[in-house]
């Protein structure tokens, strides 16, 4: 313990008289975090709206209010007719037209029922499902209006009522007010977590090899477990520091709910930054300069969260893409973090990923240190 300790003693040294790294360490991660979390979402707040009203009635008129007073679509331009529509979508002047045909107001008193238009930019296929979405729930809630304001005669002679019988009555769990923060924010601290740590440690020991100290511990009278521990304890430290520090800016800037316990994350997170760094000492014994380290470890991060359901849900993937990320730690993690801290899961519920993590880390470091080689060994 006492050659583990002056290891680690030196490696902190090293760490902190490099203002680069360390401001690379603690001050990066939290910037990220701040901005991410506030530009990485799916939410579309206002959609811009091209309204082409032919009715140019009372009706038409209160269901294009009716939109915009719910905040989430604003009308940036109104026409008469369909023309310049296929430009404005292409220049993304506008993401949906809302075209409404002449004779609507007539059609509704008439018949009770009137077709309206809605044009989307698909380019964005998930942006376009969520405007799709809402718009459907405000002409839904209109139609609703229109019912009970339309004359009684006018209905009875349309025909049956063919609304339906069910009273369908929704309730969300978890996430009640749909703030995409919530589900978002925990899955960014996994990942800025693990960017940092898999590029610190991978350029770990390549640095060693190219300013010629790795010869020097070489020939110390140490193990190749011990110099592995040394190497990793650090990084491990101020990792689960920076972790820590992340958690408090999720609950005290952007009000992430904390149901479960915050203990059991950081146990989690504890286990979950051995095999993070393990896998990057892994990369630095591999690799002989740090710039090679830096693609390698580059490449295996941008596999690890396009394939961890950070970005996507993992439900999308073909079978065997799903198959492949059951070995992926950063899923795991995500997992866990989501459901304790937006959730109030437990140990009952993620201790079953926890001991898969675990079980992750120790074969990591098994192979980092079969990787390393000592030359006076």
């Amino acid at each position: 313990m006492r050659i583990i300790f002056f290891l680690v003693r030196k490696e902190f040294l090293q760490i902190f008289r490099d203002r680069t790294t360390v401001v690379q360490i603690f001050l990066i991660p939290v910037i990220q975090l701040l901005v991410l979390a506030n530009a990485a979402t799916f939410d579309v707040r206002q959609t811009r709206l091209m309204v082409v009203d032919e009715d140019r009635s009372t009706v038409s008129g209160a269901l294009v209010h009716r939109l915009e007073g719910g905040g989430q679509f604003r009308a940036v331009r109104q026409a008469a007719t369909a023309t310049g529509v296929e430009e404005a979508l292409a220049e993304r002047e506008v993401t949906a037209v809302l075209r409404i045909p002449r004779g609507f107001e007539e059609d509704l008193v008439r018949y009770r029922r009137a077709p309206v238009q809605l044009m989307l930019n698909s380019e964005e296929g998930a942006a376009a499902g969520l405007v799709q979405a809402n718009a459907i729930a405000i002409l839904a809630a209109y139609e609703r209006e229109l019912e009970l304001t339309l004359p009684t005669a006018n209905r009875v002679a349309a025909g049956p009522d063919t609304r339906s019988t069910l009273d369908l009555r929704t309730q969300r769990w978890f996430n009640p007010t749909r703030n995409y923060k919530h589900y978002m924010v925990p899955a960014l601290m996994v990942s800025l977590t693990t960017i940092i740590g898999v590029l610190l440690t991978a350029q770990n020991i390549t640095r060693e090899k190219e300013i010629g100290t790795l010869e020097q511990l070489n020939v110390t009278p140490i193990s190749r477990g011990q110099f592995i521990v040394a190497k990793l304890a650090p990084f491990w430290l101020l990792s689960l520091a920076i972790f820590c520090i992340g958690l408090t800016i999720a609950k005290g800037v952007f009000g992430i709910p904390m149901r479960g316990s915050v203990a059991l994350v950081i146990v989690a997170a504890m286990i979950y930054l051995v095999v993070v760094l393990g896998i990057g000492l892994w990369i630095s014994t591999v690799t002989q300069t740090q710039q090679q380290a830096m693609f390698v470890a580059f490449f295996v991060i941008l596999i690890y969260l396009l394939m961890s359901g950070l970005f996507t849900p993992l439900e999308s993937m073909p079978v065997w893409a799903q198959h492949l990320a059951q070995a992926n730690p950063v899923k795991h993690f995500v997992f866990i973090m989501r459901a304790v801290l937006v959730k109030g899961a437990g140990l009952e519920t993620v201790g079953g990923t926890m001991l898969g993590l675990a079980a992750g880390g120790a074969a990591v470091l098994t192979v980092a240190v079969r990787q390393y080689r000592k030359s006076a060994a």
